[in-house]
C-alpha cells in the first residue's frame, strides 16, 4: 500500500509540478513578489498532495518568530525545504549550487532569491553567499539554512558546516534553530509513509556569541527531537 501512495503521489504531484516549473518564468516577468506568490501555491500543492494521498500530516511545537531571523534547520527529506519555506513566508534559503544550475527551475530559484552557496567553500564561493545574504536582508526578508549541509537519516547527528558560523557573525540576526522529523515518514528512496512531520521551534539565540558557543547552542536545537527519541 506505502508503494502504490508513493505512485500516486508521484504522478500527481510531479506530474502537476512539470508544467507548474515550465510556467514560473511567466509568472517572474511580473516581479519577484509575484513568483514567490506563484512559488507558494506550487508548494501547496505538494503540502496537499502529501496530506491527502500520502497520509503524512504536520505538526508546529513552539512559536514562529516574526522575522527577519536566521532559520537554521534539521534536514531528513525534501519534505521540509519546501513546506518550511511555505510556513516561514519565503525566507532566503541557502541552497547548493548545483540545484540553481537546473534549466528553468534554477534560473527561478535565483529570481526568487535564493543564496547559492558552493560545496568547495572557496573565498569567491563565500564571498558570493555572502552578498546574496546581504540582498536578502536588505529586504527585510528571514534566511534559512539546513546547517548539517545536507540531508541525513533519522538518528544521525553530523557536526555543522563551516558556512553556518560565517552567515551568523555576517547578518548579525537571531538564530531559531528547528529540529525536524521526517526521514522516518519520507526516507530517501523508500517508499513514503502515513505520519505525522515535527517542526519544533526552539527560543531565538542571540547575535553576536563566540562562534563555539553559537553552534553548540544550534546544534543541540536542531537535534532536539533526536534527544527526546533517544530518552
Amino acid at each position: 500500500m506505502n508503494w502504490l501512495r508513493t505512485l500516486v503521489f508521484s504522478l500527481v504531484f510531479y506530474g502537476l509540478s512539470v508544467p507548474l516549473v515550465l510556467l514560473a518564468p511567466a509568472a517572474a516577468l511580473f516581479g519577484r513578489e509575484a513568483l514567490r506568490t506563484y512559488s507558494n501555491r506550487w508548494m501547496g500543492v505538494m503540502r496537499w498532495s502529501a496530506r491527502w494521498i500520502l497520509g503524512i500530516e504536520t505538526r508546529v511545537e513552539g512559536e514562529i518568530p516574526a522575522g527577519p531571523v536566521l532559520f537554521a534547520a534539521k534536514h531528513e527529506a525534501i519534505f521540509e525545504a519546501l513546506e518550511l519555506t511555505r510556513l516561514l513566508g519565503a525566507p532566503a534559503t541557502v541552497m547548493k549550487r548545483e540545484l540553481v544550475q537546473i534549466p528553468v527551475w534554477g534560473w527561478c530559484a535565483r529570481r526568487y532569491g535564493v543564496i547559492v552557496v558552493d560545496r568547495a567553500a572557496n573565498a569567491a564561493a563565500l564571498r558570493s553567499m555572502m552578498r546574496d545574504a546581504r540582498d536578502a536582508l536588505e529586504g527585510g526578508r528571514s534566511v534559512m539554512i539546513f546547517p548539517e549541509g545536507t540531508r541525513v537519516k533519522p538518528g544521525e547527528m553530523p557536526p555543522l558546516r563551516a558556512g553556518f558560523a560565517g552567515l551568523y557573525r555576517m547578518l548579525g540576526l537571531p538564530v531559531v534553530p528547528i529540529a525536524v522529523r521526517s526521514g522516518h515518514v519520507w526516507p530517501k528512496g523508500g517508499a513514503k509513509r502515513p505520519g505525522v512531520v515535527t517542526f519544533r521551534f526552539g527560543q531565538p539565540i542571540p547575535p553576536g556569541l563566540p562562534r563555539a558557543e553559537a553552534e553548540a547552542r544550534v546544534y543541540e536545537g536542531i537535534n532536539a527531537l533526536n534527544r527526546a527519541d533517544q530518552s
